[in-house]
């Protein structure tokens, strides 16, 4: 069976798992945010040392392709493809939304719908809507969310919001028996059946080429040069 190193970044969690087949070896996880940089390569380190395993005896590395936060999908995909090419491994990505489903899923089984948030700033949101079978029922997407923004299908079906743009949307969503709310985290673990599917199905990225989906283009800041 197939040993996978997930990475998960997109987001202020910086989270690694390695496992075999659908069994958690090892996590190492941390939501102290702005610190992938500084965390990710001990925190793969560790998940090695913590089952003895020579990281060249895994089968494949699997990231988050986003969307979420720049600068965390360049670490993780920097570091995904880094480690592909170094030790001949083939290159896995999964979407952080559908990943973010699967989840809420694991808390809310029978329902009809999932629709992970991520914060983009302001009352902005990336998001997707996907089915119970987490097929993708409505795309992603960036988002302004308003009372109106899901109405519809809140109306029609049964359907969990979660993610860390839920927060500054729970009050502004359209208020039904049909919606509910998941306090799940993103983790890489969520990446796991997911990532095992696509490696059976021998799904795999050209890691020269790879690039992560950002949905909106990144957009720096000005700097502020004294005197002017």
């Amino acid at each position: 069976m197939a040993v996978l190193l997930c990475i998960e970044t997109s987001t202020e969690i910086c989270s690694v798992t390695l496992s075999e087949h659908h069994l958690i070896l090892a996590q190492e996880e941390s939501n102290e945010g702005n610190s992938h940089a500084e965390k990710l390569l001990p925190f793969i380190d560790n998940v090695f040392k913590k089952v003895a395993l020579p990281i060249e005896k895994m089968d494949a590395v699997c990231i988050s392709e986003g969307p979420g936060s720049y600068t965390g999908l360049r670490i993780g995909v920097s570091t995904a493809k880094g480690l592909c090419f170094a030790l001949h491994k083939p290159l896995i990505a999964v979407s952080t939304l559908q990943a973010m489903a699967w989840g809420a899923k694991e808390q809310f089984p029978d329902v009809d719908c999932y629709c992970p948030l991520i914060d983009a700033r302001r009352m902005e949101v990336y998001c997707a809507v996907f089915d119970n079978e987490l097929q993708i029922i409505e795309p992603i997407q960036n988002k302004i969310i308003t009372t109106e923004t899901f109405k519809e299908i809140i109306e029609k079906q049964s359907i969990v919001f979660s993610g860390n743009g839920l927060d500054k949307c729970k009050d502004v969503l359209w208020q039904h028996p049909n919606r509910f709310f998941a306090d799940t985290k993103i983790s890489a673990r969520y990446l796991i059946a997911l990532a095992h599917k696509k490696y059976e199905q021998q799904l795999f990225e050209d890691f020269a080429y790879f690039e992560p989906f950002y949905l909106k283009e990144f957009i720096a800041g000005k700097a502020h040069v004294k005197g002017l």
